[in-house]
Order: structure tokens, then C-alpha cells, then sequence
């Protein structure tokens, strides 16, 4: 039985091989997605502790407090330290030499004037000795034309850019501080009042000649108290990779998640493939069974065969999936994404990627294996024993029902639950049904879809939908790997659309002004505002900020502007009058002039108040216990804390033009701050929607191949299995043109069925979602993106179309008299 299942494959190599396309594309994936992985992973471990060559100790903050500027010098103090620094990260801006802010966010971090603690390669000059210097990476410095020796314009959240002058460059090309962006290093206290710091990040720590690091920690611990913590060297470097590798971990299992989606679809093909081949050997099984082959070996046999296959398909999956991982690196470079390391292929992964092609490829293979056993070997002898229809059970019809019905019935309760697990939930059981359901649901499609085009093409379509549905489980297979890639595909399509749609009209109901000033990456300067607000051309400056106290989130309103989603007396907001939410003043037992106390401080309740734009949610704080407050009243209480965005109108009688020209003088000077109006603001917001959907749309498109791939092979073996009846229809008068037109219209009306109830369950998905984000707060409803569905829909005929072209060559390359004869 082994000589001879090795002779069928040397015989059918080029066939099988065609039919494990799949295996090949979904262990490509798996390998790519590693080996990326790998590469990426050894890279953080090479650059972890890029910037600790020099630290033997580090002291560190246990809660979110900074370490104040004092606590170095008390560690300095230390028997056995040889030098002492505090060190912080944060944001920054730089104004370019034509006066203009330098893209790209802008990793700033304070550089140590000790020389036992510098750590940073420095490319020309030196690095900054004492106030006033500052140093930039290398590439920064050569696109701006920046000189040494020159001033540089520097700002952030501590105010206005000033001037500092660049006394080098430095290479942070490929360590944590390369994020795509500039980097600037300052000395401490600089970086301290650029970042508005009130303190360090962390203290670093260099031991004298000869001392015990042990010992030397045990001194330190002493000294800062048991509020910090001190670690040794070894710890930090291994704090350090754990830092480095998390997010990447987190991005690989992102990745693994499209991988696994993949490797169901490669699943469903690839049985289905199976099923088709050993179904059109059943002569010939039944043949082996006759001369004494059992039902066992026939069935180890035909496993062996898949393992093989599925083998070399997996090694074939290996080797794009290096050239898959090295496509990755200039696609990460062209999304701002930093990438370190090489290529690294592991032992590992070759295993792993082999292991699991073959596994999938033998797991598919059970169920058609066992099926081909069944069949008495006399009566596969004959005509009638082959059938050319299967149908599916009553239990399976039956529990397919109740499956999609539980889904589709577990989406639309996610809506009134407000629960995302339940959406992902229903979705799954949906999708399930479908898959149990598609026997039935499936045929019934293609006929209704193959109605219109009988009509129009006439009996070539015919001949095409009873081609379709004469197998329903096959048909029912090859539609449903196309259900899940285009399900997940048009989820995320019209989720993407619908949330785009919900945020603008958010911004329209939230943001009232006709200019938006936001921080860019980071809060607004402390002074900005008020340089704003004293602006004859502007009439209204609201900075929005927002700090919890006392379980009770408080949030600043201008007078002006409440009453665009508030609701109830907001002209009593005012100095020392606050308006409280309806939730918060019903649980304190609070009404209009009643006394509340915030912070230590005494206020009256102005009104209570309720929030027109969104429902009340639950977050950090019990739902709707929220007090506003003016912006000076707000300042008063909490100074120090800072918004992300500013609402800016023109004052009465001044234009938006003159208003902006007013701003942007104002702004020249802080650099990390962004002008924006409402439109350009919904696009920000937007973007990263867009770039979302589109890296998703690209990591499912591979599954969407797949299944497209199944298609093709399908539709081949079935080309195959009706030689003879291809024959009898040419001998008849069938053209060669229309034979064509059949096989295509047969492969449309597969992919489009696919299609559709792939459309139809992400819809239905994306639709969940938005009821929950609805319910979460915000004006959230589903929008159908018709222009991008229709595309889905037109890139899945035209690649059916093209799937079409092989089979339909094959069926035309034999004779017609050859073809008659065929057993």
C-alpha cells in the first residue's frame, strides 16, 4: 500500500500540489509571521540596554509619583556611588530653521552630565556639559540643516520654544528612543521645564571602583527610603527586554490572530480538495478492496498521502514565508514602524511551521479518508454507486438552524447588554450555523443569484447552477472559506465606515467652535490658553480638562458653550457655581443652590444639568457623577493639570480668516501644538481608522486568496470528474466560447454566494458593535459603505472569473472522442 500510494503521487504530483496551494499560502503566513517575529525579538534583546552600558544601579518610583530633583543629590551622597543622575523621557517639539514645526513625534529625554553615566554614541560634537545645550539625532539635524554651534528652537508642555544651542548629534538609530521621530537630549533640569516635569523617571546610578553591588543597593535602599525601589544591574537590563518585547509580543499575537483566520480557511479548503479527490477515486479504492486491501489500510493510506503532501507543501510554505517576512521590513519602514534586527530563521519555526501544515493537511484529510472506506466495493464498481449529489443529514440541517439562529439571536442581544464579548460570541455562532446550515443555504443561494443570469445568458447559465449545486456539501465547502475572509473583511469595512460616520458626528455635536487646537502627543503647554484668551481677535478660549476627585469627575465648561450638550439652567455656570449632572445631584441629594464642597474648596449648585450628546457611562467613576466647573475655577483647584485640546471662536465681528492668522502668530511658539478646524480635526480623528482598515483589509486579503484558491481547485477537480459529460456536451454542439461562459458563470456563482453571506455576517457583526458603542455613549449607528461592499463583491467575481480560465482550458484540451471514452 505505500509503493503504491508513492507511485499515485509521483503520478498526480502536479496536481496535488496545486490542490495544497492553500497549506502552501496559510504556512507561509505562519513562517513570515515568526521569522518577522524573531527578527524583531532578537533585535529588542541586542538593543535593550542601549542606554545602561554604564549603570550599576537604578532607583525607581513604585507608583506613577516622579522622584524629585533632591533625591539625587541625596543618592550622590551615598558611600561607594561614583556618580548619580536623574533621568526622564517624554515629548517635545523642535521649530525647523524656516520657523515651522519638525514632523514626527519627538522623543525627548534628559542625558546625564557625568561621564560615568553617558551612554550615547555620539556622531559629531559632544553632548550637552549644562544648560542651554542640546543635542538631536543625526538625520534630524541633516534634513533641517541644522549647524553646530547654531540655536535651535525647542518647546513642549512647560511653555514656549526657546532657544538651545546644538553642540552635537548622536546616533539613536534602531534603540527604544527611535520611534521614527527626532530625538532631543537636554540636561536634566532643561528637560525638566521643557516637559513640565516634577520630577525624575528614574535615577541612575554608577558604582565606585571595588564596590559591592550588593552592598552598594543595601546603602542606597537606606538612604531614598522605602517608597522607591532599587534595582541592580541585572534587573534593569531585564526589565528592560521584558519592555521591549511586550509591545512586540502583543503586534505578534496580532499577527498570529490573522494567521489563525488563515489557517481555518486553508482548513476548509483543503478538505473540501480532499473530498473531491478521494470521492473521484472511489473505482479505484473499491478496485484495492477487492484484491484484499482492508478499510484500515486503505484509509492509513490515504492519510499518508496527505502527511506527504501537506509536507511538502509546508517546506514549499517555509520558503515564501522568508520572502513573505522580508517583504515586511520595508512595509513597517513605510508605516513609521522602527525595525531592528535581521532575518532570524529558528530551528523553531521551520518545525513548528512544518508540524502544523502537515497536521492541518492530515486533520482535513479524516473525514474524506473515513468517507472513502464506507463504499461497498462491488457496488462502487457501477455507475450508480458513484453519486454525483450529497446531501447533508437532518441532525446537521437541524442543529445548523439552531445554531444560526442562536447567532444571529446572540448579535442583537449584544445590542441591549452593551457586551463586546457577545458580539464576537454571536458572530462565531453565526458563522457556525452557516457552515452546519450550508448544504441547504447555500444551493438555495445559488439558484436565487443563478435566476437572473438564466434569464439573460440562457441554457449555458443553466447548465452552470445545476453544475453548482448537484454536490451541496461541496458547493456548500468552497462557499464557506469565502464566508469567513470576506466576513471578517466587510466588518471591519463597514465598522470602519460606521465609526468614521459616529466620530464626525460626535465632533459636530461636541466640538461648537470653528477652531481646534490639540497637543500633539502630548497635553497643551501650561500657558497657551491664556496667551490665547488674551487675543482681541478671539472670542472664546475652552481648554478641556478633566481630573477625578472625590469619585466625582470634574470637568470644565465655558459659559458659552455648554449649552451645546447640556441641557438645563447652564447660564447659572459661573464663578463659585458649578452645574452637577442629574445622576450625581439625585445620588447626593443635591438641587439648584444646594452646597457642595470640591477639593477642600466651597461651591453652590448652579443647576443640575443633563447631557444631551451622550448617555451617561460608567468608567473610573459611578455613570453620570460628573460637576462642571469654569476654567478658573477648575485652575484654582487643580493648577497643574493640563488639557488636551482647546475650542477656539472668533470674537464678534472678526473673521476666521484674521482669527486664524491671530492663532498661528500665538502658536509659532510652541511647537508640539497643532491648528486645526472642524474638518481637518474630523480627519485627524479619522486617520487612524483609515490606516487601521486598511493593514487589517491587507492581513485578511491572504484568507480571501485562499478561499479564492479553493474556488479554482474546485472548480478543476469538478472539471475533471465531468470529462465525459464535458464530452457528451461538445459532441452535442457546445462551442468552445460557451463551454467557458459555463465554467465562469459556475465560478461566479460560487465566489458571489460566498460573498454575499460573507457581506450579510459582517454587516451583522459590525452592526452588534455599533449598538454597544452606541450604548457606551455616542451617536453610533451602522452606515453601509455601498461603494466598498460593491468592491468586495466585483474583486471577488473578477477573481472567480480568473479562477475559471485554468479549468476551462483543461476541459477543452481533450479531444472530444477522448473525452467520451473516459472512465
Amino acid at each position: 500500500m505505500i509503493r503504491m500510494t508513492l507511485r499515485s503521487l509521483r503520478a498526480e504530483a502536479l496536481r496535488m500540489l496545486l490542490s495544497a496551494l492553500a497549506v502552501v499560502l496559510g504556512v507561509a503566513f505562519i513562517a513570515g509571521t515568526l521569522i518577522f517575529a524573531d527578527g524583531m525579538r532578537a533585535g529588542a534583546y541586542d538593543r535593550a540596554g542601549v542606554f545602561d552600558r554604564h549603570t550599576d544601579l537604578g532607583v525607581y518610583p513604585r507608583g506613577d509619583t516622579p522622584l524629585p530633583a533632591s533625591l539625587v543629590e541625596r543618592v550622590r551622597a551615598v558611600d561607594g556611588v561614583a556618580a548619580a543622575a536623574g533621568e526622564l523621557t517624554g515629548t517635545a517639539g523642535i521649530l525647523g530653521v524656516a520657523g515651522r514645526p519638525v514632523l514626527g513625534f519627538a522623543v525627548l529625554a534628559a542625558i546625564p552630565t557625568e561621564p560615568a553615566l553617558r551612554s550615547y554614541d555620539v556622531v559629531a560634537g559632544r553632548l550637552p556639559d549644562s544648560a542651554g545645550e542640546v543635542v538631536l539625532d543625526a538625520p534630524t539635524v541633516a534634513e533641517e540643516g541644522f549647524t553646530l554651534g547654531a540655536p535651535v528652537q525647542i518647546g513642549g508642555t512647560g511653555g514656549a520654544a526657546r532657544p538651545y544651542t546644538l553642540v552635537g548629534t548622536v546616533d539613536v538609530a534602531g534603540t527604544t528612543r527611535d520611534v521614527g521621530g527626532p530625538f532631543i537630549g537636554l540636561v536634566g533640569s532643561d528637560a525638566l521645564a521643557v516637559t513640565d516635569g516634577r520630577g525624575y523617571g528614574r535615577i541612575m546610578v554608577a558604582a565606585r571602583a571595588g564596590t559591592s553591588g550588593a552592598a552598594l543597593a543595601e546603602r542606597v535602599r537606606a538612604a531614598v527610603g522605602a517608597d522607591v525601589e532599587v534595582k541592580g544591574r541585572q534587573q534593569i537590563l531585564d526589565d528592560a527586554v521584558d519592555d521591549a518585547v511586550r509591545d512586540l509580543n502583543q503586534f505578534t499575537m496580532l499577527l498570529l490572530t490573522f494567521v489563525g483566520v488563515a489557517v481555518v480557511v486553508a482548513g476548509f479548503v483543503i478538505a473540501n480538495i480532499f473530498a473531491i479527490v478521494l470521492a473521484q477515486r472511489t473505482r479505484r479504492t473499491a478496485l484495492l478492496r477487492l484484491v484484499g486491501a482492508t478499510r484500515g489500510q486503505v484509509f492509513r493510506a490515504a492519510l499518508l498521502e496527505s502527511a506527504l503532501v501537506g509536507f511538502v507543501a509546508s517546506a514549499l510554505g517555509v520558503l515564501l514565508g522568508v520572502g513573505l517576512a522580508a517583504a515586511m521590513r520595508p512595509l513597517m519602514s513605510r508605516l513609521d514602524v522602527p525595525f531592528t534586527g535581521g532575518l532570524t530563521v529558528a530551528g523553531s519555526t521551520v518545525l513548528t511551521s512544518l508540524l502544523l501544515g502537515t497536521a492541518l493537511t492530515v486533520a482535513a484529510a479524516l473525514l474524506p479518508a473515513w468517507r472513502g472506506t464506507r463504499v461497498a466495493p462491488v457496488a462502487a464498481l457501477t455507475d450508480a454507486a458513484v453519486q454525483p449529489s450529497q446531501g447533508a443529514g437532518l441532525l446537521r440541517l437541524a442543529l445548523g438552524a439552531v445554531v444560526l439562529g442562536l447567532g444571529i439571536a446572540t448579535l442583537v442581544g449584544a445590542a441591549s447588554a452593551g457586551q463586546v464579548l457577545l458580539v464576537a460570541l454571536g458572530g462565531v455562532l453565526a458563522f457556525f450555523g452557516i457552515v452546519l446550515f450550508g448544504p441547504v443555504l447555500v444551493p438555495a443561494l445559488v439558484r436565487v443569484i443563478g435566476w437572473p443570469v438564466r434569464r439573460l445568458v440562457g441554457t449555458t447559465a443553466g447548465l452552470a447552477v445545476e453544475n453548482a449545486v448537484r454536490n451541496p456539501r461541496r458547493v456548500a465547502a468552497t462557499a464557506t472559506a469565502l464566508v469567513i475572509g470576506i466576513g471578517l473583511v466587510s466588518a471591519f469595512v463597514v465598522g470602519a465606515r460606521s465609526t468614521k460616520d459616529g466620530i464626525e458626528r460626535n465632533v459636530d455635536a461636541q466640538i461648537g467652535t470653528d477652531f481646534v487646537v490639540t497637543g500633539i502627543g502630548q497635553d497643551l503647554p501650561a500657558l497657551l490658553a491664556a496667551e490665547l484668551a488674551a487675543l482681541p481677535e478671539l472670542g472664546v478660549v475652552h481648554e478641556q480638562r478633566t481630573m477625578i476627585s472625590d469619585d466625582v469627575r470634574i470637568r470644565t465648561a465655558h459659559p458659552a458653550l455648554a449649552g451645546r450638550t447640556l441641557s438645563g439652567d447652564v447660564g447659572r455656570l459661573g464663578p463659585g457655581q458649578a452645574l452637577v449632572h442629574r445622576e450625581l445631584a439625585q445620588a447626593r441629594g443635591w438641587q439648584a443652590g444646594s452646597p457642595l464642597t470640591i477639593a477642600g474648596r466651597s461651591f453652590q449648585v448652579g443647576a443640575v444639568v443633563a447631557d444631551d450628546g451622550t448617555a451617561p457611562v460608567a468608567g473610573a467613576v459611578p455613570a453620570g457623577h460628573v460637576i462642571y466647573l469654569t476654567g478658573a475655577d477648575f485652575t484654582a483647584l487643580f493648577p497643574d493639570q493640563r488639557g488636551f485640546l482647546a475650542e477656539i471662536d472668533p470674537a464678534q465681528g472678526v473673521s476666521a480668516e484674521r482669527a486664524r492668522d491671530a492663532i498661528e502668530a500665538v502658536l509659532a511658539r510652541y511647537p508640539t501644538v497643532n491648528l486645526l478646524d472642524q474638518g481637518a480635526y474630523k480627519k485627524m480623528l479619522t486617520g487612524t481608522v483609515d490606516m487601521l482598515l486598511a493593514f487589517v483589509t491587507a492581513l485578511l486579503g491572504l484568507a480571501v486568496v485562499i478561499a479564492l484558491v479553493g474556488v479554482a481547485n474546485t472548480l478543476s477537480l469538478s472539471v475533471v470528474e465531468r470529462t465525459r459529460e464535458n464530452g457528451v456536451l461538445r459532441a452535442v454542439g457546445m462551442t468552445r466560447s460557451r463551454m467557458r461562459a459555463m465554467l465562469a458563470v459556475e465560478a461566479v456563482l460560487m465566489a458571489l454566494v460566498g460573498a454575499v453571506l460573507g457581506i450579510g455576517l459582517g454587516t451583522g457583526v459590525s452592526a452588534a458593535a455599533m449598538a454597544v458603542l452606541a450604548r457606551l455613549g455616542g451617536d453610533f449607528h451602522v452606515v453601509l459603505p455601498l461603494g466598498q461592499l460593491g468592491l468586495i463583491l466585483g474583486v471577488a467575481v473578477l477573481a472567480a472569473l480568473l479562477a475559471s480560465v485554468l479549468p476551462a482550458r483543461r476541459a477543452l484540451s481533450r479531444p472530444v472522442v477522448e473525452a467520451l471514452g473516459e472512465q
